[in-house]
């Protein structure tokens, strides 16, 4: 009688021993939960490296590492739907210069062209704290130089990405090795910019750590056989619609 009453009692305990840890063992899971909920937002993304998303043709978007969102030379391709925090225009050509495919723009959103680029003959920086936008020349006989740039932007974290824009070969360029670059996006359509052939020494001559081939062929969002021609030593190829971690 005793030991079952004992083993009764024993059991007893037990089930509620086992109930009990339960119960606070879930409510501390709930509490650490709602802790980490308030400490980052559900619906607010976290950015920890800055991205390339290549749209085709000249067009390209950039996510920096806090999520601003930078378009460069509107024209083609898709993922225009990220709302915009600057816009980079290289020059007033129609297959850059399509505003109107961004789909909204956050507030304080900032368009430069050519012609802020080129504010009072001269190239301007324009420092906008997660990014600094450093006009640089680009020139050829279709572009003129007084309407046209490039940009080097220079993110947060120090990385840097040349944009060339439509150019030929520069003297500015045998400047740019020197800044150790992290990316170059060069034309190489060969018809209004430089071709293939220059545009591979260009990318020697910049020496940056990547460099993109882009604008390949007019009404071509991107040609595989003309970017594996493209013979820099630091090559990268991006795909349109491709996008890549920096």
């Amino acid at each position: 009688m005793n030991r079952t009453y004992l083993l009764k009692s024993g059991l007893f305990l037990l089930a509620a021993a086992i109930l009990l840890i339960a119960y606070y063992g879930g409510n501390t899971v709930q509490e650490s939960s709602s802790s980490s909920s308030e400490l980052i937002p559900p619906n607010e993304e976290k950015h920890d490296m800055a991205t390339l998303l290549y749209q085709g043709h000249g067009s390209f978007r950039l996510t920096t590492a806090e999520g601003k969102v930078i378009y460069v030379d509107p024209y083609v391709g898709e993922g225009y739907d990220a709302p915009a925090d600057l816009i980079l225009v290289t020059h007033q050509h129609s297959d850059h210069n399509q505003l109107h495919l961004i789909a909204s723009r956050n507030p304080g959103c900032e368009l430069i062209s050519e012609k802020e680029a080129l504010a009072g003959g001269k190239h301007q920086t324009i420092d906008l704290g997660y990014v600094k936008v450093e006009a640089v020349a680009a020139a050829n006989k279709n572009h003129d130089p007084a309407e046209c740039v490039g940009y080097i932007l220079t993110f947060s974290d120090g990385l840097q990405l040349y944009a060339a824009g439509d150019t030929s070969k520069t003297a500015q360029m045998e400047t740019f090795a020197a800044r150790k670059l992290d990316y170059a996006l060069l034309c190489c359509d060969g018809i209004y910019n430089m071709d293939i052939a220059e545009a591979s020494e260009c990318a020697a001559l910049i020496g940056a750590k990547h460099s993109i081939p882009i604008h390949m062929a007019p009404g071509e969002l991107f040609k595989r056989e003309r970017a594996e021609r493209f013979a820099a030593p630091s090559r990268l190829i991006v795909a349109a619609a491709e996008e890549i971690t920096l």
